[in-house]
């Protein structure tokens, strides 16, 4: 049985009346389902009956039903006062608390509660769906459905296999998913399932990079949402989940893999949390927000992007070198052949003049000098000796020194002063990023399709990493990552088994030791 030919549930039981109990039990009135809401606490039942039909109504306000589909989608919540009103349900989704325990006990509860073909799903974040399905008297029946919060504007639903989840159960999860109008992606069970797991560098290489002294917490953050397009930087989006939910997320990581290095815990985190510095919730982490708005405002990407409105200062630059860097860096300094296979890249061909410079016929320069050579490799490489980095979409490039300043400045690019170091701040963090999604891809915990899915519509990545990764190169990728590991000698940065393959179609041969 598959998604295509499953029915999707028509009395669904929600477990739990909380912030994502109620989101998701508005969900399932939505679909069209008999929807049960149960919880324990008869006052908590309350507040989360009235959520729902709360947040159906807005969505009624904000157009996105009509009052009709309102009406009839709140007549069809119940309350449930006892977990054996739940006996109707085809599909039970259960959103207690995130302790092993409680869920462990509710599950053998409902056993004995619904019918034998009623499918149980828990919509646990962080713990097993193996370990909780074990408490059931089927656990081929037991699977993950893993909501976004908020639930009901999150895009995304993770449907999460335990070892003994039948596919009669993934299927009818899948589509009562889709019917709640989210798009799933299948993941099997492991640490943080497929979502969440791929996500780990993305504030852990922060954190080291910050350790290291690369860049502070304002640059680091600046550097990710100008370069890379994302959002948040990784410190406000830390300060936005808690510090100390970051923290114990991460200690769980670490124990439920054995210790692997690649999701060890930072120190920093834990000082941050023992001086309750745990973020917006306490007034403060790593940023202030006793006062005004904890950073100025960034430039409007959606002008004339990748220069955000700036003109070029400068009439162009020799670039030096190959590939999608060089090529777009090249693009932008007015050099023809950008994007032409018979061109010769190691020319060093001069950037004809660009807006904002000097005139045709004159000689390119930047202010206060000559014109600039970029030699490129990779996702980095020198001007005038010194290192800089960057990621496409070019919009931001790592500089380490003021010639770099003045030559990408005066290409209208932004800049990010940085300590040399191997990756820089951005292409390491995504690199890693891209690197973890291989690992998940290797060892089956998702497809190509489901994790650049996940990613986007679950962790709002500007572009799947994967995608990302063969717009960049996977052997650039690679290069990135076998630089960190040559440097440092931790097994964080050792390279995917998948990685390596999908680097090797691109003729990567990696550096001798």
């Amino acid at each position: 049985m598959t998604p295509s030919d499953t029915s999707p549930a028509k009395v669904i039981g929600v477990l739990g009346a909380g912030t994502m109990g109620s989101g998701i039990a508005q969900l399932a009135c939505r679909a069209g389902a008999r929807t049960l809401l149960h919880d324990p606490i008869p006052a908590a039942l309350q507040r989360g009956a009235e959520r729902v039909r709360a947040g159906i109504a807005k969505e009624a306000e904000k157009g996105r039903v009509s009052a009709e589909q309102a009406s009839a989608a709140s007549a069809r919540l119940e309350v449930a006062d006892a977990l054996e009103a739940l006996a109707p349900c085809e599909l039970v989704i259960e959103a207690a608390p995130e302790l092993p325990e409680l869920k462990r006990e509710l599950y053998e509860r409902l056993s004995a509660i619904v019918g034998e073909e009623c499918v149980l799903a828990t919509n646990t974040s962080s713990l097993p769906v193996t370990g909780i399905a074990a408490a059931a008297t089927n656990p081929e029946r037991v699977v993950g459905m893993h909501f976004f919060n908020p639930a009901p504007l999150m895009r995304l639903v993770e449907v999460i296999a335990g070892i003994r989840s039948g596919e009669r159960a993934l299927a009818l999860a899948d589509a009562t998913g889709r019917a709640m109008g989210k798009t799933t992606i299948r993941a099997t069970d492991g640490p943080g399932f497929l979502v969440n797991r791929c996500n780990r560098p993305f504030g852990l290489e922060a954190l080291r990079l910050l350790g290291e002294r690369i860049a502070d917490v304002p640059t680091i953050d600046r550097i990710v949402r100008l370069g890379g397009g994302f959002r948040m930087g990784p410190f406000e989006l830390s300060d936005l989940v808690g510090v100390d939910t970051g923290f114990d997320v991460s200690r769980s990581f670490y124990d439920l893999s054995f210790g692997e290095p690649r999701w060890r815990p930072s120190p920093i985190q834990a000082r941050m949390v023992a001086a309750g510095l745990h973020g917006r919730k306490t007034g403060g982490g790593y940023y202030d927000y006793s006062g005004d708005a904890h950073r100025p405002p960034d430039p409007d990407r959606s002008r004339a992007n990748p220069r955000f409105g700036q003109p070029a200062r400068t009439a162009g630059a020799v670039v030096e070198g190959a590939g999608p860097l060089a090529d777009a860096l090249r693009a932008l300094a007015g050099d023809g052949s950008a994007g032409d296979g018979g061109a010769d890249h190691h020319s060093g061909a001069r950037g004809s003049p660009g807006d904002g410079g000097a005139g045709e016929g004159s000689s390119p320069t930047i202010p206060g000098g000559s014109t600039p050579t970029i030699a490129v490799a990779g996702l980095g490489g020198t001007v005038a000796g010194e290192p800089f980095h960057a990621i496409l979409p070019l919009a931001l490039v790592e500089v380490t020194g003021d010639a770099g300043e003045r030559a990408f400045g005066g290409l209208g690019l932004h800049t990010a002063r940085v300590a040399p170091s191997p990756g820089g701040v951005l292409p390491r963090i995504v690199c890693q990023v891209i690197n973890e999604c291989a690992f998940a891809l290797g060892e089956g915990v998702g497809s190509v399709e489901d994790i650049d899915t996940g990613m986007t519509l679950g962790m709002n990545y500007p572009r799947g990493p994967l995608s990302w990764g063969r717009a960049l190169g996977f052997d650039n990728v690679l290069a990135v990552l076998d630089e960190l590991w040559h440097a440092y000698r931790e097994e964080r940065f050792r390279t995917a088994p998948a990685l390596r393959r999908l680097a090797s179609d691109s003729g990567y041969s990696p550096p001798a030791v």
